[in-house]
């Protein structure tokens, strides 16, 4: 029936991890509290930017990788 036994407990394996990986609390997703009075506001703040800083470089280098990969127009430039 299976030819490959180990590739079914590879996937069983990983699935299970996975399983276990994302049963973990919410309370421990949550890196930085900006509330309250220990002032990681501003901690807060600049990894808010960072973050937007990431995605939007991410948007570009995405975008410049798919425009080098289309065929060269004349019309285009």
């Amino acid at each position: 029936m299976l030819r490959r036994p180990s590739l079914v407990l590879s996937v069983a394996l990983l699935a299970l991890a996975a399983l276990l990986t994302l049963a973990a609390p919410a309370g421990a997703q949550q890196l930085v509290d900006a509330g309250g009075d220990n002032g990681a506001g501003g901690l807060a703040f600049v990894l808010m930017v960072v973050m937007v800083v990431v995605i939007g470089a991410s948007l570009f280098f995405m975008d410049h990788v798919r425009r080098n990969r289309l065929p060269k127009d004349d019309d285009t430039q």
